[in-house]
C-alpha cells in the first residue's frame, strides 16, 4: 500500500483574516445563545452514568461471618506497581492465615486493578466509587476496617472473552 502525500500550497497574496476570524465569533455567538442544546448536568443532584469498569476506591469483601476474606497471601502488595499495600500477615490458633494489619494509601495507589486480579480468595476489589473528599492526607489510608465497610459496587474488570465490553 503506497503512501499518498497532499501538498497544500500556502496563499501567496494578501491574505485578510478577517473572515475567519467573524466566522468564528459567529460560530461562538450561535452556541452561546442556543438553549435548546445545552446540556448541563446539574451534580450532585444528577450523576452522569460511569462505565462498569471505572476502577474507583478500594472494596474488601467479607464472609457470612463478617471477616474479611483476605488470606494475607502476600500477592497484592508484591504486585502493586505503586507499593501502596501494607499487610502484616498472622495466624490463628487453628493455622488460618488472616491480615493483622491491611492498609491501601488512596493517594499513592494508581488504580491499575492489579490487586483484584492476582487475589486468589476474590477479596480485595477495584470499586466504582469515585467521590473521595478528605480534610487530611491521613483520611486516605484505608485500613481493614474501612475496606470492609464500603458498599459500593464492584468494578467490572476487563474480559478477554468479551474484548468491547458488551
Amino acid at each position: 500500500m503506497a503512501i499518498k502525500v497532499k501538498v497544500v500550497e500556502r496563499p501567496t497574496g494578501d491574505v485578510s483574516y478577517v473572515r475567519a476570524t467573524l466566522k468564528g465569533m459567529a460560530l461562538t455567538v450561535k452556541h452561546l445563545f442556543d438553549v435548546n442544546g445545552r446540556v448541563t448536568t446539574q451534580y450532585p443532584e444528577e450523576k452522569s452514568p460511569i462505565s462498569p469498569r471505572w476502577r474507583g476506591t478500594h472494596r474488601m469483601l467479607t464472609t457470612e461471618t463478617g471477616k474479611a476474606r483476605c488470606v494475607a497471601c502476600g500477592l497484592c502488595p508484591t504486585v502493586c506497581p505503586a507499593n501502596c499495600i501494607k499487610l502484616v500477615p498472622g495466624e490463628d490458633e487453628e493455622g488460618n492465615r488472616y491480615p493483622l494489619v491491611f492498609e491501601i494509601d488512596e493517594f499513592r495507589c494508581i488504580f491499575c486493578g492489579y490487586c483484584q486480579e492476582v487475589c486468589p480468595e476474590e477479596a480485595i476489589h477495584v470499586g466504582r466509587h469515585y467521590e473521595n473528599s478528605e480534610y487530611s492526607r491521613e483520611g486516605f489510608v484505608y485500613d481493614l476496617q474501612r475496606l470492609m465497610d464500603q458498599s459500593h459496587p464492584v468494578c467490572e474488570m476487563w474480559d478477554p472473552e468479551d474484548p468491547k465490553g458488551e
